[in-house]
């Protein structure tokens, strides 16, 4: 019995649901960390800041009014925004005074942005198309940059010939990621799914390349490197 595209789909967009959900719990021994030392130290808030947007616009794009039975993509980065937002408070709770201001003032960017993308799209485009095509765009440009950033990381990898900074587990998530959505984008076809995480399966591809060839050359550390890597997504 051949198994109907939609149930392929389904069982794309679970499996895509555990590893997404995977990487947003990787940040916690990051935000344990600030907990025991009650301090942020040089932690940067600006990964989760963008995360915390990403998963907005994908929340909405995966919604009944927005995009019709694109419930998994809701499901997942509605958990990423509860998780990011648990980050956040934690961030605010131990930053100093001027860090808290700073979040602050970005969240409430972020917020107000968003309220107004809600209200202008449901205002002005009164059909599934037209919705999907004007919140999709705004995933694709968010969701592409939150892909790329590990770019960064990358060229510390190829300039210093060490994958200490770069977790293998990490790396092999990402792409993983990266392909089952795409795999899921394909079924059927969805180009605002298909551009960000086929772009994030080409970089996490990358990186995987990357630590094949500077594995051996890396200097075997007493302690393990603290990396943060957005947990993005996605989807």
């Amino acid at each position: 019995m051949v198994m109907s595209q939609q149930a392929t789909r389904n069982i794309l967009g679970v499996i895509g649901n555990i590893i997404s959900f995977g990487l947003f719990l990787s940040p916690v021994p990051t935000f344990v960390r600030i907990i025991k030392r009650k301090a942020v130290e040089d932690f940067s808030p600006i990964p989760y800041l963008a995360t915390v947007l990403n998963c907005m616009f994908w929340v909405f794009y995966g919604l009944p009014i927005v995009h019709p039975n694109s419930l998994l993509v809701v499901t997942i980065n509605g958990i990423g925004l509860i998780l990011e937002a648990i980050y956040l408070v934690i961030f605010l709770v131990y930053a100093p005074r001027q860090g808290r201001l700073k979040v602050s003032k970005i969240l409430a960017a972020e917020v107000s942005f968003m309220t107004v993308v809600v209200v202008v799209v449901l205002l002005t485009a009164h059909t599934h198309e037209k919705r999907s095509l004007i919140v999709g765009i705004l995933c694709i440009i968010f969701g592409t940059c939150m892909y790329a950033s590990p770019l960064s990381v990358m060229k510390m990898v190829i300039e210093t010939k060490s994958v200490q900074y770069m977790p293998f587990t990490l790396s092999l998530a990402s792409f993983l990621n990266g392909a089952v959505w795409t795999s899921y984008a394909f079924l059927p076809f969805d180009i605002n799914l298909v551009i960000p995480n086929g772009l994030g399966a080409l970089f996490g591809l990358a990186q995987l390349i990357l630590y094949a060839c500077y594995y051996k050359s890396t200097p075997k550390a007493g302690t393990k490197a603290e990396v943060e890597l957005p947990t993005a997504s996605h989807f």
